[in-house]
């Protein structure tokens, strides 16, 4: 019988709902949600799965245990009555990548994760019946987090953070993630047979993330994961099983109309190149551009963008030209909808309207605003 786990999944703080829609979507159950995290359950194929098919999250975790500690004699004693042989081999390389603490008694990250560290060491001793580990066979990093005493304590199945798709080799001054670009993307009606356009591209994040989208993609197809080399957890068989209905998956045929535009022509050369690597450069329509000139002939487009935001005071003063003929040039469009993310303050009062619905959302650790200025939905074609 197949081992079934507890999983879970970090995203940004306010994109749980999309999160929880993508695992639905691939067939999981939810358990729970919380702030910036939302829990399901999977056998080994849902731990390959995750990782090759989930574009909103980082990493997909194995939640190994969840209990309350408020000292580290409790912390170590509940740690040691894991049983990490069972996800552990004798050979494995494991330590404590990451702890974090809030709101809790015990609050020094480093110690947190020594004192886990040993206290694994120490069940594993009793097990295995050896006094030293070589820790020369695959890698099994930790993270270690307490919230309100409460410890969790995950296996990263995942490793190098998701979204590394491996496309993107060049970016711009401000990039936006490949997860956070595609949350975003999922926050909007936005379909494959709808009109799309970035004015403000830079790299490509946001059209190339649509178009693998558009061409179902896998976000994990050309990336490797730590748990692939995990054989007493998941199978050869699985990974490749994983791989194959990812490839099989992909319609790259599929038509669509894309557009990026940026003004920087290095930069637009940067999107071209992360967008062949990404598989979809024929998809995709990339210029150098102004924004000044943006226009379409279409009715029921949309923009989803990341403008500039000023990171020096000489680029400040740019930003009300920018955000002011963005609005204009939107203003000029039929039926288009307009959704930005961006921590320029001004922005709504030069896009020349307050938005529909906006909502506050972290880009690493930069608080942000993304705005939706929502047009009318196309008619509904009649029989």
């Amino acid at each position: 019988m197949r081992k079934i786990f507890e999983l879970y999944a970090p995203c940004h703080f306010g994109l749980e709902a999309v999160l929880k829609k993508e695992i639905i979507d691939i067939g999981y159950d939810i358990t729970k949600v919380e702030d910036g995290r939302v829990y399901f359950e999977g056998d080994d194929e849902a731990v390959a799965r995750a990782n090759m098919w989930l574009r909103t999250t980082e990493r997909v975790m194995i939640n190994v245990a969840q209990f309350r500690a408020t000292s580290f004699s409790e912390l170590f004693d509940s740690v040691a009555d894991i049983p990490w042989e069972e996800y552990i081999p004798v050979d494995g390389k494991f330590w404590v990548s990451k702890a974090t603490s809030v709101k809790s008694k015990l609050f020094s990250p480093s110690d947190i994760q020594s004192i886990v560290k040993k206290a694994i060491v120490e069940r594993l001793k009793r097990i295995y019946k050896k006094d030293w580990f070589e820790e020369t066979g695959a890698e099994y990093p930790l993270r270690v987090s307490i919230n309100k005493d409460i410890v969790t304590v995950g296996l990263d199945t995942t490793g190098v953070s998701l979204h590394k798709r491996g496309y993107r080799t060049m970016t711009a001054k401000a990039p936006i993630t490949e997860t956070l670009a595609a949350a975003l993307i999922m926050l909007t009606p936005w379909k494959k047979n709808r009109i799309l356009i970035d004015p403000f591209c830079g790299s490509g994040t946001f059209v190339i993330e649509a178009a693998m989208m558009a061409a179902n993609i896998a976000p994990g197809l050309k990336r490797g994961f730590l748990s692939c080399k995990w054989s007493n957890l998941i199978s050869k068989e699985v990974w490749d099983n994983t791989y194959e209905e990812a490839r099989e998956m992909v319609d790259i045929d599929t038509n669509v109309d894309i557009q990026g535009y940026d003004i920087d022509k290095s930069i637009v050369e940067a999107a071209r190149s992360n967008a062949t690597r990404a598989g979809v450069i024929d998809m995709l329509h990339l210029q150098c551009r102004d924004v000044a000139s943006l226009s379409h002939p279409k009715k029921y487009g949309f923009i989803i963008t990341n403008p500039p935001y000023g990171e020096r005071l000489e680029e400040k003063e740019n930003l009300p030209a920018i955000y002011k003929a963005l609005g204009e040039r939107y203003a000029n469009l039929d039926s288009w909808s307009l959704y930005l993310i961006t921590s320029y303050d001004d922005a709504c009062k030069y896009i020349g309207r307050e938005p529909d619905k906006n909502r506050k959302i972290y880009n690493g650790m930069l608080q942000t605003r993304f705005y939706q200025y929502m047009g009318p939905r196309p008619p509904k074609k009649t029989k």
